[in-house]
């Protein structure tokens, strides 16, 4: 087995003390979700995946990207529910 040789860390580990790897992040072609999005947010912060290829790899935009940061880091992850959207924006 080969294991591709990377300059940034192989794990991170995230705010609630789980730990995770490249091999953790949602597929390309997935459905978005609160924990999805927690995942690609907190992999971005720790170091575990550059942004910019995370927002190639999933095909987001830097404005979408960034909201969701945004709304992490203000009220966590219920923030990232596509329903709760409208109600955290207001605060």
């Amino acid at each position: 087995m080969f294991v591709k040789k990377t300059t940034g860390p192989r794990i991170a580990m995230l705010d609630d003390g789980s730990i995770i790897s490249i091999a953790d992040l949602p597929d390309a072609q997935t459905r978005w979700v609160a924990s999805r999005k927690q995942i690609v947010v907190q992999a971005v912060h720790k170091g575990l995946i550059l942004r910019e290829d995370a927002l190639r790899r999933y095909g987001l935009s830097e404005e979408e990207f960034d909201s969701w940061c945004v709304a992490f880091e203000r009220h966590g992850k219920s923030a990232l529910k596509t329903t709760a959207i409208q109600k955290y924006r207001q605060l």
